[in-house]
Protein backbone atom coordinates (compact mmCIF):
# COMPACT_ATOMS: atom_id res chain seq x y z
CA UNK A 1 0.00 0.00 0.00
CA UNK A 2 0.90 3.37 -1.08
CA UNK A 3 1.83 5.47 2.22
CA UNK A 4 0.25 9.45 1.14
CA UNK A 5 2.23 12.29 2.10
CA UNK A 6 1.38 14.31 5.87
CA UNK A 7 0.41 17.29 4.05
CA UNK A 8 -3.26 17.17 3.29
CA UNK A 9 -2.65 19.71 0.49
CA UNK A 10 -0.64 17.20 -2.11
CA UNK A 11 -3.73 14.73 -2.49
CA UNK A 12 -2.68 11.17 -5.16
CA UNK A 13 -4.64 13.33 -8.17
CA UNK A 14 -2.28 15.95 -7.74
CA UNK A 15 1.09 14.11 -7.77
CA UNK A 16 -0.19 12.10 -11.27
CA UNK A 17 -1.06 16.08 -12.46
CA UNK A 18 2.58 16.62 -11.13
CA UNK A 19 3.57 13.40 -12.91
CA UNK A 20 2.16 13.79 -16.24
CA UNK A 21 3.47 17.30 -16.50
CA UNK A 22 7.32 16.34 -15.72
CA UNK A 23 6.78 13.57 -18.00
CA UNK A 24 4.91 15.36 -20.80
CA UNK A 25 7.93 18.12 -20.17
CA UNK A 26 10.59 15.10 -20.23
CA UNK A 27 8.83 14.20 -23.52
CA UNK A 28 8.80 17.71 -25.64
CA UNK A 29 12.38 18.32 -24.66
CA UNK A 30 13.70 15.08 -25.88
CA UNK A 31 11.19 16.06 -29.17
CA UNK A 32 13.14 19.10 -29.40
CA UNK A 33 16.54 17.82 -28.94
CA UNK A 34 16.25 14.71 -31.95
CA UNK A 35 14.30 17.76 -33.75
CA UNK A 36 17.61 20.15 -33.44
CA UNK A 37 19.58 17.54 -34.42
CA UNK A 38 17.66 15.99 -37.41
CA UNK A 39 17.67 19.69 -39.04
CA UNK A 40 20.95 20.06 -37.62
CA UNK A 41 19.98 23.66 -36.27
CA UNK A 42 23.62 24.21 -34.23
CA UNK A 43 25.15 23.56 -37.56
CA UNK A 44 28.49 26.25 -37.51
CA UNK A 45 30.00 27.59 -40.88
CA UNK A 46 34.01 28.37 -40.43
CA UNK A 47 37.09 27.02 -40.93
CA UNK A 48 36.65 23.16 -43.07
CA UNK A 49 33.21 24.13 -43.65
CA UNK A 50 31.57 25.61 -47.28
CA UNK A 51 28.36 27.30 -47.78
CA UNK A 52 26.54 26.28 -50.55
CA UNK A 53 27.25 28.72 -52.87
CA UNK A 54 30.51 28.76 -52.05
CA UNK A 55 30.73 24.88 -53.11
CA UNK A 56 29.14 24.99 -55.98
CA UNK A 57 31.56 27.86 -57.47
CA UNK A 58 34.62 25.91 -56.19
CA UNK A 59 33.32 22.55 -57.71
CA UNK A 60 32.52 24.04 -61.29
CA UNK A 61 36.33 25.79 -61.00
CA UNK A 62 37.75 22.11 -60.44
CA UNK A 63 39.11 24.01 -57.13
CA UNK A 64 37.30 20.66 -54.77
CA UNK A 65 35.56 17.60 -55.72
CA UNK A 66 31.89 17.84 -54.23
CA UNK A 67 30.94 14.87 -52.99
CA UNK A 68 26.95 14.11 -52.08
CA UNK A 69 27.07 11.16 -50.03
CA UNK A 70 23.75 10.85 -49.74
CA UNK A 71 20.98 7.43 -50.85
CA UNK A 72 20.43 7.04 -54.83
CA UNK A 73 16.62 7.27 -53.08
CA UNK A 74 17.37 11.00 -51.68
CA UNK A 75 19.34 12.04 -55.45
CA UNK A 76 15.95 10.91 -56.95
CA UNK A 77 14.00 12.66 -55.16
CA UNK A 78 15.98 16.53 -55.10
CA UNK A 79 18.65 15.66 -57.99
CA UNK A 80 22.15 16.19 -57.49
CA UNK A 81 23.92 19.11 -56.91
CA UNK A 82 25.66 20.56 -60.17
CA UNK A 83 29.48 19.50 -59.75
CA UNK A 84 28.55 17.14 -57.30
CA UNK A 85 29.64 13.61 -57.88
CA UNK A 86 27.21 11.28 -56.26
CA UNK A 87 28.82 8.53 -53.88
CA UNK A 88 26.46 6.89 -51.36
CA UNK A 89 28.51 6.63 -48.33
CA UNK A 90 26.80 3.45 -47.54
CA UNK A 91 29.00 1.43 -50.13
CA UNK A 92 31.65 -0.36 -48.59
CA UNK A 93 33.93 0.61 -51.13
CA UNK A 94 33.30 4.84 -50.48
CA UNK A 95 36.54 5.46 -49.57
CA UNK A 96 38.29 3.85 -52.79
CA UNK A 97 35.17 5.08 -54.86
CA UNK A 98 35.94 8.67 -53.28
CA UNK A 99 40.06 8.08 -53.94
CA UNK A 100 39.15 7.43 -57.48
CA UNK A 101 36.62 10.72 -58.01
CA UNK A 102 40.10 12.45 -56.57
CA UNK A 103 41.96 11.17 -59.36
CA UNK A 104 43.75 8.98 -56.51
CA UNK A 105 44.67 12.36 -54.71
CA UNK A 106 44.41 12.22 -51.11
CA UNK A 107 45.57 15.41 -50.86
CA UNK A 108 43.21 17.14 -53.26
CA UNK A 109 40.47 19.36 -51.57
CA UNK A 110 37.03 17.62 -51.56
CA UNK A 111 33.88 18.52 -49.73
CA UNK A 112 30.47 16.70 -48.72
CA UNK A 113 27.01 17.35 -48.61
CA UNK A 114 24.22 15.39 -47.69
CA UNK A 115 20.78 16.82 -46.56
CA UNK A 116 21.49 18.78 -43.77
CA UNK A 117 25.36 18.33 -43.17
CA UNK A 118 24.93 15.75 -39.98
CA UNK A 119 25.96 12.81 -41.73
CA UNK A 120 28.71 14.92 -43.95
CA UNK A 121 29.90 16.48 -40.87
CA UNK A 122 30.94 12.90 -39.21
CA UNK A 123 32.05 11.59 -42.56
CA UNK A 124 33.94 14.24 -42.85
CA UNK A 125 35.64 13.62 -39.43
CA UNK A 126 36.28 10.08 -40.61
CA UNK A 127 37.76 10.71 -43.76
CA UNK A 128 40.43 12.92 -42.05
CA UNK A 129 41.29 10.28 -39.67
CA UNK A 130 41.74 8.15 -42.42
CA UNK A 131 44.40 10.06 -44.19
CA UNK A 132 42.41 12.63 -46.54
CA UNK A 133 44.21 15.74 -45.31
CA UNK A 134 41.94 18.29 -47.29
CA UNK A 135 37.91 17.11 -46.32
CA UNK A 136 35.27 20.08 -46.50
CA UNK A 137 31.48 19.82 -44.98
CA UNK A 138 28.86 21.83 -46.80
CA UNK A 139 26.56 22.07 -43.68
CA UNK A 140 23.73 23.65 -44.91
CA UNK A 141 23.48 20.36 -46.99
CA UNK A 142 20.99 20.29 -49.95
CA UNK A 143 17.42 20.95 -47.51
CA UNK A 144 18.75 23.58 -45.33
CA UNK A 145 20.20 23.66 -41.77
CA UNK A 146 21.40 25.97 -38.62
CA UNK A 147 23.69 26.79 -40.90
CA UNK A 148 22.23 28.57 -43.76
CA UNK A 149 19.12 27.71 -46.49
CA UNK A 150 20.67 24.47 -48.53
CA UNK A 151 21.05 24.06 -51.81
CA UNK A 152 17.51 23.68 -52.76
CA UNK A 153 16.60 26.62 -51.04
CA UNK A 154 19.25 28.52 -52.08
CA UNK A 155 18.24 28.03 -56.16
CA UNK A 156 21.26 26.43 -57.13
CA UNK A 157 21.36 24.07 -60.07
CA UNK A 158 20.42 20.26 -59.48
CA UNK A 159 21.35 17.74 -62.21
CA UNK A 160 18.82 14.23 -62.60
CA UNK A 161 21.07 11.32 -62.07
CA UNK A 162 19.79 8.52 -63.93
Amino acid sequence: MTKLPDDPQVTPSRQSRRGVLLGGVVFLAAGASIAAHWFNIWAETGEMKLSVAEAHRAALAGEIVLIDIRRPDEWALTGIGEGAVPIDMRRPDFKAALAAAMGGDRTRPVALICARGVRSRRMADGLRSAGFTSVLDVPEGMMGSGAGPGWLRAGLPVEINN
